[in-house]
C-alpha cells in the first residue's frame, strides 16, 4: 500500500542544556529571521512549527520587535505554527497548576497573534503524566503527540486512544523514533534513494495504523532546511511506488489518519515506558538543591501567593496581575524538561538558579507587602504596642502550634487571641539585635509617639493558636505585663508524645514509633541510608561495586528538648564513608560526612516534621536517602499525582520480565523509582504510613516484602552524561565531555520531609487533605511602629477599616482545593478543586462569606462551560470522580 509521508518542517528548540539560554537567543534571533524570511517566499515550502512554544516569541520580539507585524501576519496565514505551550513542559516533578498556566499563558499569547496549534504536542517531555488527557480536554484539545513513554509491547501501532486516570480520553499519535527522524535528509542521490528504506522508518512506519505517516524535518536549534522542496521533489521520483511526499502540519497529519477512521487500541495511566526511548526516571533528584527549590515555590506560589494576593482583593486591594505572570514565566523557564531535569551544564544550572531565587523573591516579598497591608489597615481595638496577624490560605479553619520569626522587646510576654484569651509560646532562639533594629532610619515622623523598647530580640517563637478562619486572617496582641511562655528545656529522657504518638529515640537515631489510635509500634523509622552514585545528570545509577552505609551502624549525639507545645529531638551523626567510587569499590572509607537529623513534634499534631542538614564536603558521587518500615507488604504504593491520586505498582513485573528476556532490546531498565507531589504512602485496610517530601520528591519502595518507603534525600554526580550506566546500558545520554563538579553540591544543604502514621484505610485517613496542610503554612506578619524604618521599608499610616477577623469562604467535604487566584480576563476569581481519593466520590459545599452573584464551571481556559446553582452564598457540587477536577469562576456582587 502507498503511503501518504506527511513532511512537517519544525525545529526542537530547548531553551537551555549543555549550552545556555542566552546562547540559545542569540542563535534563535538568527535562526527564527531565515525561517520567516523562508516563509516569506512563495515555495511549497510553506509551514514551520515552532516547537510548540511560545515563549520563543517572547524571547525573539524582545530584541526584535520590529518583526511583530510579519509573525502576525505569517501565524494568520496558517505558515508559522506557534503553540499551544508556553515552555515545553516536563510533567511528572512539575505541579499540576505550573502545568495547566503554562498552556493558559502560551494559548493567550499566541491569541495575540492568531490561532494555536490545538494538539498536545510535546516532543521531548521525559514521559506522560496520567493526568494529561483531562488537562487536554479540558483546554478544548482532543489530540496529543509525544516521543516517550510507549512502546511496542504496549500497542501495536503509533496511532491509539490514552485514558487518563479520571478516565478522559485523547487520541495519540505517536513519533516512537524522536521528533528528529526527519532531519537528516542526506543530498547526494544515491544516499536519499536509500534513505526512506533505512531505520527507523522501516520499523516506524510499518506500525502506521493507516496509510498516513509523519515525516518531521527538524532536530534541536535546527535552521531552516533551504533546499527542503528540492530534496522532497527528488524523494518522489526516488520512491514514486513507494511514497507520496507531500509538505503538511501535524494538524493537517491527525486530520487525514482521522478520515481513515482506523480501529485504534488503548492505553491508560502515566506513560512511562522505557524501552524504545530513555525515560530518564531518575531525573527526579538530580540536581537535588534545585528540585528543593522546585517544589518549595511551587507549592508557595499556589498555597500561600496567589489565596494571599486573592483574600487582599476581596478586601479592596488591587491584584497583581503582571507580577504574578512574570513570577510563573520564570518558573515556566525551569519547567522545561531539561532545566527542571537538571541534566545540563554547571553554567545553565547557574540561570536555573537564579530564575528560582528570582520568583522566589519576588512572591515572597509580594506576599510580605500584600500581608502588611492588610495587618495595619485592621481595625482591632485588642490591639496593643505589638501585634502578630495570622492568615490561614486553607479552605477551613485551624489550630495547632505556629513557627514563626520576629522581633521581642522582651523575653517574657503574654500572647492574646480575641477573646483576650492567652496562649503558649516557646522561644526556640534568640538574638539580641538592639542596637541593629533601633538604629535604623527612614522615619517618616519624627514627632509621633510610639512605643519604642530598650531591647530588641530577633527570635523564632513557636506557639499555640486556635480558630485561624478558613481563607482569612485573625490578630492576635502581645501584653507585654503579662506571661504566657510555656519555656523550652532539655531532658535527659529519650522519649517524646503527644496525643497522636509515642516516640522512643533509640541509641542509634532509630526511632520506634507508636501510634497510640491503634497501638501499632513502628519500629527502627528514620534510618538513613548512603551509598555510590555511578550515575550522571540524567540518571541514578548504583555502581557495579557498591557499598551500602547505614546510619543503624552508628551512635549519635542526641539533644531532646521540650516544652507544654513543642517538642524536638537532634540527631548529630559523623558518618565515615568512602570518599569517590574507587574508595567505595574498596570497601575504603576515608571520608566524614556529617548529617543533623532534627524531628519536631508539636502539640495535638498527627504530623512529624523532619528536617536532614548535611555538610556534603568532603564526598563525591553518592545517595543519601532516608528509610520508614510500614510493614505493610504491598503490591502498589499510593502517591498523589497532578490532581489526584493513583496506585504504582511496587515492581513492573511484565515490563522487568520483557527486559530480562531482551536487555539489549531496551534504552532503559524498567525500575520503580517513581516521583510524587506531596506524598507516597503504604495502606492495608486498617492503617497505613505516609511520607510527605517537602525537597526531593522520588521514592522507591524497597525490602523483602516490599514494605518499606525509601525517600531519596539527595544525590550527587560529576558529569552530565556517561555511558553504560547499570539502569541505563549503551551510549550517554547528554554529553560525556562536560564535567559537572557543582552537581557533587559540595555545600550545606537541608532537606524538609514529614511523616504521618494511620489508624484506617486511605479515603478514610484525609492523606490528601493532611499533605496539603502540610505545605500550606499558617503565614504570621508581626507589625510595631518601631519596626517601620529602613528595616522592613517605611510606610505611611492608613486607614484602619478592616475587620479584626475576616474569612472568605470555607468548604466542606472531600475535595481538595488546588488554586485559588483571580480570573484572568473577568473581575471575579478561579478555583478549583479535585478528588484525591482512590475509591470515594468527592463532594464540596463552599459557603462564602460575602455576597455573590455570579458562579459558573468553566474550563481550563476559563471558558463557561454552565452556570452553578447559587442557595444562601453557597455552592455544592456531587459526585466528583476519582482524579477528576472541577474549576469554578466566583463573582461577588
Amino acid at each position: 500500500m502507498k503511503k501518504t509521508v506527511h513532511v512537517v518542517p519544525h525545529s526542537h528548540w530547548d531553551r537551555e542544556w549543555y549550552f545556555t539560554t542566552s546562547r540559545s537567543k542569540i542563535y534563535l534571533m538568527h535562526d527564527l529571521k531565515k525561517v520567516l524570511e523562508q516563509l516569506e517566499k512563495d515555495t511549497p515550502y510553506d509551514s514551520f512549527i515552532l516547537d510548540g512554544q511560545a515563549s520563543l516569541l517572547d524571547d525573539y520580539l524582545n530584541w526584535r520587535p520590529q518583526d511583530k507585524a510579519r509573525i502576525k501576519q505569517l501565524v494568520q496565514q496558517g505558515k508559522l505554527i506557534i503553540g499551544p505551550w508556553y515552555t515545553q513542559t516536563d510533567q511528572l516533578v512539575i505541579s499540576g497548576e505550573s502545568i495547566v498556566r503554562n498552556m493558559l499563558y502560551g494559548m493567550k499569547i499566541c491569541e495575540e497573534f492568531g490561532d494555536y496549534m490545538n494538539v498536545g504536542y510535546v516532543p521531548d517531555s521525559f514521559g506522560q503524566a496520567a493526568s494529561m488527557p483531562q488537562i487536554y480536554r479540558e483546554f478544548g484539545i482532543e489530540d496529543t503527540m509525544f516521543w516517550r513513554g510507549v512502546s511496542d509491547d504496549d500497542v501495536a501501532h503509533t496511532e491509539y486512544t490514552w485514558r487518563g486516570e479520571d478516565g478522559s480520553v485523547v487520541n495519540v499519535y505517536q513519533i516512537p523514533s524522536g521528533y528528529y527522524i526527519g532531519g537528516a535528509i542526506p543530498e547526494r542521490e544515491k544516499d536519499l534513494a536509500e534513505f526512506l528504506h533505512q531505520e527507523p522508518f522501516k520499523t516506524t512506519w510499518g506500525r502506521s495504523s493507516t496509510d498516513q505517516v509523519y515525516f518531521p524535518n527538524g532536530f534541536d536549534q535546527a535552521p531552516v532546511r533551504e533546499n527542503l522542496p528540492e530534496l522532497v521533489n527528488q524523494m518522489n521520483k526516488l520512491y514514486q511506488a513507494e511514497y507520496e511526499l507531500q509538505f503538511s502540519t501535524i494538524e493537517k497529519y491527525i486530520a487525514a489518519v482521522k478520515e481513515r477512521q482506523p480501529e485504534l487500541e488503548e492505553i491508560a495511566g502515566e506513560l512511562i515506558n522505557g524501552k524504545l526511548m530513555r525515560i530518564h526516571k531518575t531525573i527526579f533528584s538530580s540536581r537535588s538543591d534545585l528540585k528543593t527549590m522546585n517544589t518549595q515555590i511551587q507549592h508557595y506560589l499556589v498555597n500561600v501567593m496567589e489565596p494571599v494576593l486573592t483574600m487582599a482583593m476581596q478586601l479592596g486591594f488591587e491584584y497583581p496581575v503582571e507580577t504574578v505572570k512574570e513570577i510563573w514565566k520564570l518558573m515556566f523557564e525551569n519547567a522545561a524538561h531539561d532545566s527542571i531535569g537538571s541534566c545540563v551544564s554547571d553554567t545553565t544550572n547557574e540561570d536555573v538558579y537564579m530564575r528560582y531565587k528570582q520568583a522566589r523573591d519576588i512572591s515572597m516579598n509580594l506576599v510580605e507587602l500584600t500581608l502588611r497591608q492588610i495587618s495595619t489597615a485592621i481595625n482591632n481595638p485588642q490591639a496593643h504596642e505589638i501585634t502578630f496577624t495570622l492568615f490561614n490560605t486553607y479552605d477551613t479553619e485551624r489550630e495547632g502550634v505556629i513557627e514563626a520569626e520576629v522581633y521581642l522587646p522582651q523575653k517574657e510576654f503574654a500572647l492574646l487571641d480575641q477573646a483576650g484569651d492567652s496562649l503558649p509560646y516557646t522561644i526556640l532562639e534568640l538574638i539580641d539585635q538592639t542596637e541593629y533594629v533601633l538604629n535604623q532610619g527612614n522615619v517618616l515622623n519624627s514627632v509621633k509617639e510610639i512605643y519604642l523598647p530598650e531591647k530588641v530580640y530577633k527570635a523564632k517563637i513557636a506557639f499555640e493558636a486556635s480558630k485561624v478562619p478558613s481563607v482569612g486572617y485573625t490578630q492576635l496582641t502581645i501584653d507585654l505585663k503579662g506571661d504566657s511562655s510555656a519555656p523550652l528545656q532539655t531532658i535527659s529522657d529519650n522519649v517524646i508524645e503527644n496525643g497522636y504518638y509515642h516516640i522512643t529515640v533509640n541509641k542509634n537515631g532509630s526511632l520506634d514509633i507508636l501510634d497510640k489510635a491503634n497501638e501499632v509500634l513502628y519500629k527502627n523509622q528514620g534510618i538513613i541510608e548512603e551509598n555510590g552514585d555511578d550515575g550522571d545528570s540524567f540518571n541514578y545509577s548504583p555502581p557495579v561495586k557498591d557499598w551500602v552505609i547505614s546510619s543503624a551502624d552508628f551512635e549519635p549525639e542526641i539533644t531532646i528538648k521540650q516544652s507544654g507545645i513543642y517538642q524536638s529531638v537532634r540527631l548529630e551523626f559523623m558518618l565515615k564513608v568512602p570518599k569517590d567510587l574507587t574508595e567505595r569499590a574498596e570497601k575504603k572509607a576515608s571520608a566524614e560526612l556529617p548529617i543533623v537529623l532534627e524531628l519536631v513534634l508539636k502539640k495535638n499534631s498527627p504530623i512529624i516534621d523532619f528536617t536532614l542538614t548535611t555538610e556534603n564536603q568532603k564526598v563525591d558521587s553518592h545517595r543519601v536517602c532516608v528509610l520508614f518500615d510500614t510493614g505493610i507488604a504491598s503490591k502498589f504504593s499510593i502517591a498523589d499525582q497532578q490532581f489526584g491520586t493513583l496506585e504504582r505498582p511496587v515492581v513492573f513485573e511484565k515490563e522487568m520480565a520483557l527486559w530480562e528476556a531482551n536487555k539489549e532490546q531496551w534504552n532503559e531498565q524498567p525500575i520503580a523509582i517513581e516521583t510524587c507531589q506531596s506524598f507516597v504512602s503504604l495502606f492495608e485496610e486498617r492503617r497505613g504510613v505516609s511520607v510527605m517530601p517537602k525537597a526531593v520528591r522520588e521514592y522507591e519502595i524497597v525490602g523483602e516484602v516490599f514494605d518499606t518507603i525509601r525517600l531519596t534525600i539527595f544525590r550527587t554526580y560529576g558529569f552530565m552524561g556517561k555511558e553504560n550506566l547499570m539502569y541505563r546500558p549503551g551510549r550517554a545520554s547528554g554529553e560525556t565531555v562536560i564535567a559537572t563538579p557543582d552537581s557533587q553540591c559540595h555545600k550545606t544543604m537541608n532537606f524538609d520531609f514529614s511523616v504521618a502514621y494511620f489508624a484506617d484505610g486511605f479515603d478514610q485517613s484525609n492523606v490528601v487533605q493532611l499533605a496539603k496542610q502540610a505545605v500550606t503554612p499558617i503565614e504570621v506578619y508581626q507589625y510595631a511602629e518601631f519596626l517601620n524604618s529602613r528595616l522592613i521599608f517605611t510606610l505611611g499610616d492608613v486607614e484602619k477599616t478592616l475587620p479584626a477577623n475576616f474569612s472568605h469562604f470555607e468548604i466542606e467535604g472531600n475535595l481538595t482545593l488546588s488554586v485559588l487566584k483571580k480570573a484572568e480576563d473577568r473581575p471575579g476569581y478561579i478555583l478549583r478543586l479535585y478528588n484525591g481519593l482512590l475509591k470515594e466520590n468527592g463532594r464540596a459545599k463552599i459557603t462564602f462569606n460575602h455576597a455573590i452573584k455570579a458562579a459558573e464551571k468553566v474550563d481550563l481556559k476559563e471558558e463557561t462551560k454552565e452556570p452553578l446553582s447559587i442557595i444562601n452564598d453557597t455552592i455544592e457540587l456531587e459526585n466528583i470522580g476519582h482524579a477528576k477536577f472541577v474549576t469554578l469562576y466566583v463573582e461577588q456582587i
